[in-house]
C-alpha cells in the first residue's frame, strides 16, 4: 500500500491545475508524542515506506508544535489546522499541503502497559491526518476524533491497527474521488458563516475587504478550533478559493498564476463557468504571501522575513498580542469579538459606504432573527433566508457586482474624453457605492493585477455594474445604524448590569435602615424596661416603709401645700407679734405718764420707731372721741352710747387675736373701726412681704379703702380750725395719759 502512495523519489505523483487542485496525493497519517525531555516529536507514519520520514525528507521540523499547539493540555480535545510545503521535486513541483491533528491526553496510571519513558502522570498525543485539500477537512475531523478517541481507550498505544486500518481507508476514498473536492457538499462542513457574521456583523465586510487588499492579518484566539475555523470561514466567502490554495504554504510559492489563462468561452447557465469568467476566485495567496491557521511561535521568523509582505495566519500565544504593531496591520480578537486596525492607510480604507452598511446590516439582521442558541449552524425557520447558502450567494452576488463596478470605472476612465462611450442604462460611476478609497487602494495589489490581466474588459456587459444596496443615505439607513449602535454599546447589558447594582444597594440600605430602627426600639423598651423596674422598686421601696411604719416622709410630703398655704400666716403672726413687744416696750417708756404728760412724749410715742400708722390712727380715734365727749358729754354720761370704748391695749390684743386677713370686729361708722381697719390693713400688707423683701400686690379692694379713708380724714382736719386741731391734740393727750394709768 505505501508503494502506491509515493514513488521510489518519495514524491507524490500527479498534476495540479491553475482552476482545480486536482492530484493523486494519498493521504497520510502520523502520531506526534510529547517527550517530557525532547518536546513535541513525529512518533510514527502511517501510508510511507517503512523507515522513511517524510518529515525529515521534506524537512517540516515545524510539524511537531503544529500538531501539538499551546495550552492543549487544558482541553480533553483540541483540534489544529496547519499547512505544510512540500518542496518541488523532479516529477512535481512545490505545493502546499494542508494538516489536521487530533490532540487528547490521559492519565499515565491507566495504561495497560506503561513505558519507562513515560514520566509525567499524563500522555498526550496527537493523530494528525496530512491531505492535499483543505475541503474534505468537514468530513475528516469527524472520522479522526473517534479513530483517536477509540486509540486512546485501548490504553495500550503500541496497538496502532485501527490506525493504520484510518489510513487505508483514506487511501481507498481518494482514489475513488470521494477526496478530491469536485463535489460542493461537504466542503463547507464544519465552517460556520452564520457565526462568523452573528459574532462580528457588520465587521464581517470589512473582514472581507481587508483580505483583497492583501495586509497582515493576525487572528488570535485560546481555543486552536474556533480559531482555524473562523480563518477558514472567511476565505471561503471568496467564490473557488479554497480549491485552489496551493500556493497558500510558502511565500515563494507562485503556481497559480504561472498557470493561469483568459477564459474564452462561457456557459451563462453553468455558474462554475461563470465564475471563471468573471475571474474569481480572485487569488489573494501567491507570490509572497502565507496561510497558515495555526502558526506557532517557532514560525515567527518567517512572518518577520522581508519577503513575506501579507498573511492570514493565527495563535493561540498571548505574546503576540504584546507585539501587534510589529506582526500584523489588522487584530483580530476571537475572545472578545474585537477588530484592532493598527495601520492607519488601512483604517481609512476600509470605512464602509453607506451602500456596503446597508448591505451588510440585512444580511446580520436576517441571521439575527433567525439565530438558534441551541444549533447556531442553522436558521431556527429550517428555511434558506439566514442560511449558510444564504450567507454566501449574497456575498457571491457582492464580489461579482463589485468586479463589475470596477471594470466599468476602467472603462469610464480609459474613455473620459469620448462622452459616447457612456452607457445610458447606468448611472455615474458605481464604483463609489463600494468605496473610493478602498477601489483606490485595491488596484494596487496583486490579486487584483492578476485578475485584471486576465479578464474581459467588458465584464459589466454579463453582471450590472450596480452595488446590490445601491443609493444615498436614507432614513431606514440612520435608523438602522442608530440601532446597530444601540447594540454595539451593549446598552441593555449595561442597564440591567445597573439594575442589579442599584437592586444591591436598596437592598443592602433597606437592609441598614432596619438594623438601625431595631436597635432604636430596642433601645427604647431597654429605656421603658429600666423606667418600669424603678417604678417597682420605688412601689415596693414605699410598701416597705408603710410596713415599717415609715411614714414621716409622706406626712411631710403631703403637708408641703398646707405649708405653703400657712406661711403668710405665719409671717403676718410673727411680724404682729413684733410690733406687740414693740407697743409694750414704749408703754413701758412713756405711755404709763399721767395723763399731764408733755406733747412730746405723747407724739413721740405715736411716730417714732417708725409707728407713724399707729399714731396717725391714736389720734384720729382720739379726736373722734373728743368730739364725741363734746356732742354727748364726758365719757359714762347718760348722752354716750350703750357700748363700752375699748382701750388702746385692748384694742391692740383685738388685733393679735383677728389674724391677718379677718374682718374688723367694729363697725366702719366709729372711728374705733376706723382706726381698726387702718391698723388691720397696715399690718396685712407688712406682714404679706416676704423674707427676701419682696411683696405680693396690694389687693385694689384695700387699697380703695385706704384711699377712702385718707380722703375723709383729710376733709375732717380741714373743716377744723386750728383752735379745734389743739383741743382735740390736748384731748388725746389726756386719753392717752388716763389710759396708761389705768
Amino acid at each position: 500500500m505505501a508503494n502506491s502512495v509515493l514513488n521510489g523519489n518519495g514524491d507524490a505523483s500527479g498534476a495540479s491545475h491553475p482552476n482545480s487542485n486536482k492530484s493523486v496525493f494519498i493521504p497520510l497519517v502520523s502520531v506526534v508524542d510529547f517527550h517530557h525531555a525532547r518536546g513535541p516529536e513525529v512518533e510514527m507514519w502511517f501510508g510511507v515506506e517503512e523507515g522513511r520520514d517524510p518529515a525529515v525528507e521534506w524537512d517540516w521540523s515545524l510539524l511537531p508544535f503544529m500538531a501539538l499547539t499551546d495550552g492543549a493540555h487544558a482541553a480533553t480535545e483540541d483540534f489544529s489546522y496547519f499547512t505544510l510545503l512540500r518542496p518541488a521535486t523532479d516529477g512535481a513541483p512545490s505545493t502546499s499541503l494542508f494538516g489536521i491533528s487530533c490532540t487528547r491526553q490521559i492519565d499515565a496510571s491507566q495504561l495497560l502497559v506503561r513505558p519507562f519513558e513515560v514520566t509525567r502522570s499524563t500522555v498526550q498525543k496527537a493523530v494528525v491526518v496530512i491531505a492535499d485539500s483543505p475541503q474534505s477537512f468537514g468530513m475528516l475531523r469527524e472520522r479522526l476524533s473517534v479513530v483517536t478517541k477509540a486509540w486512546f481507550a485501548q490504553r495500550e498505544f503500541r496497538d496502532t491497527e485501527i490506525l493504520r486500518r484510518f489510513q487505508e481507508s483514506l487511501a481507498e476514498e481518494k482514489e475513488r474521488g470521494q477526496l478530491s473536492g469536485e463535489e460542493d457538499r461537504d466542503q463547507y462542513l464544519g465552517m460556520s458563516l452564520r457565526e462568523l457574521v452573528h459574532e462580528f456583523r457588520w465587521q464581517t465586510l470589512v473582514l472581507l475587504k481587508c483580505c483583497l487588499l492583501q495586509h497582515k492579518m493576525l487572528f488570535f484566539g485560546s481555543r486552536c478550533e474556533r480559531l482555524c475555523m473562523m480563518q477558514f470561514s472567511l476565505i471561503s466567502l471568496i467564490p473557488g478559493l479554497l480549491r485552489n490554495l496551493q500556493d497558500c504554504a510558502g511565500p515563494e510559492l507562485n503556481s497559480y498564476e504561472k498557470k493561469l489563462s483568459r477564459p474564452t468561452s462561457l456557459r451563462t447557465s453553468d455558474r462554475n463557468s461563470l465564475l471563471a469568467y468573471m475571474g474569481l476566485p480572485l487569488q489573494i495567496f501567491g507570490k509572497g504571501s502565507l496561510f497558515g491557521p495555526y502558526t506557532p511561535l517557532q514560525q515567527l521568523d518567517i512572518l518577520a522575513d522581508f519577503g513575506t509582505k501579507s498573511y492570514i495566519v493565527g495563535s493561540t500565544n498571548s505574546l503576540l498580542l504584546q507585539q501587534k504593531d510589529r506582526y500584523s496591520d489588522i487584530l483580530i480578537n476571537l475572545d472578545d469579538n474585537t477588530v484592532n486596525i493598527t495601520s492607519s492607510s488601512l483604517r481609512s480604507a476600509l470605512v464602509l459606504s453607506h451602500a456596503d452598511r446597508r448591505w451588510i446590516d440585512f444580511i446580520t439582521q436576517e441571521v439575527n432573527d433567525t439565530w438558534d442558541e441551541a444549533n447556531p449552524s442553522r436558521p431556527n425557520t429550517m428555511g434558506f433566508r439566514g442560511s449558510e447558502e444564504f450567507i454566501r450567494l449574497q456575498f457571491e452576488e457582492y464580489l461579482q457586482a463589485l468586479i463589475s463596478s470596477v471594470k466599468y470605472h476602467n472603462y469610464l476612465t480609459d474613455n473620459s474624453h469620448n462622452p459616447k462611450a457612456l452607457l445610458d442604462h447606468i448611472e455615474g460611476d458605481p464604483s463609489v457605492d463600494f468605496g473610493t478609497e478602498w477601489v483606490e487602494a485595491w488596484v494596487k495589489t496583486d490579486n487584483y493585477r492578476l485578475w485584471n490581466a486576465n479578464t474581459d474588459s467588458h465584464l459589466f456587459d454579463i453582471v450590472e455594474p450596480r452595488h446590490p444596496c445601491a443609493g444615498g443615505l436614507s432614513i431606514d439607513d440612520v435608523q438602522r445604524r442608530i440601532q446597530q449602535q444601540v447594540q454595539d454599546l451593549h446598552l441593555d447589558e449595561t442597564f440591567a448590569m445597573g439594575k442589579e447594582v442599584l437592586g444591591r444597594n436598596l437592598a443592602a440600605g433597606r437592609d441598614k435602615a432596619s438594623s438601625v430602627f431595631s436597635k432604636l426600639y430596642a433601645d427604647m423598651e431597654a429605656l421603658r424596661e429600666a423606667q418600669r423596674k424603678r417604678a417597682e422598686e420605688a412601689k415596693a421601696a414605699k410598701a416597705a416603709a408603710e410596713k415599717t411604719g415609715g411614714t414621716s416622709s409622706d406626712n411631710a410630703d403631703a403637708s408641703k401645700p398646707q405649708q405653703n398655704t400657712s406661711s403668710v400666716g405665719s409671717r403676718a403672726s410673727a411680724y404682729i407679734g413684733s410690733w406687740t413687744s414693740w407697743a409694750d416696750q414704749k408703754r413701758k417708756q412713756g405711755w404709763r405718764t399721767s395723763s399731764h404728760g408733755s406733747d412730746k412724749t405723747a407724739g413721740s410715742g405715736g411716730g417714732g420707731g417708725g409707728g407713724g400708722g399707729w399714731g396717725f390712727g391714736v389720734r384720729r380715734s382720739r379726736n373722734r372721741d373728743s368730739m364725741m365727749s363734746e356732742k354727748y358729754g364726758p365719757l359714762g354720761s347718760p348722752g354716750m352710747p350703750s357700748s363700752p370704748t375699748p382701750s388702746t391695749l385692748e384694742k391692740f390684743q383685738m388685733i393679735s387675736m383677728a389674724g391677718p386677713g379677718r374682718a374688723s370686729m367694729s363697725s366702719d361708722k366709729s372711728g374705733t373701726t376706723a382706726m381698726h381697719g387702718s391698723f388691720d390693713e397696715s399690718i396685712l400688707d407688712t406682714a404679706g412681704s416676704d423674707s427676701d423683701g419682696s411683696s405680693n400686690p396690694a389687693s385694689p379692694v384695700r387699697s380703695g379703702k385706704r384711699a377712702s379713708r385718707r380722703t375723709e380724714g383729710a376733709d375732717a382736719s380741714a373743716g377744723l380750725g386750728d383752735a379745734a386741731v389743739t383741743a382735740k391734740g390736748n384731748a388725746i393727750k389726756a386719753e392717752v395719759g388716763a389710759g396708761s394709768s389705768t
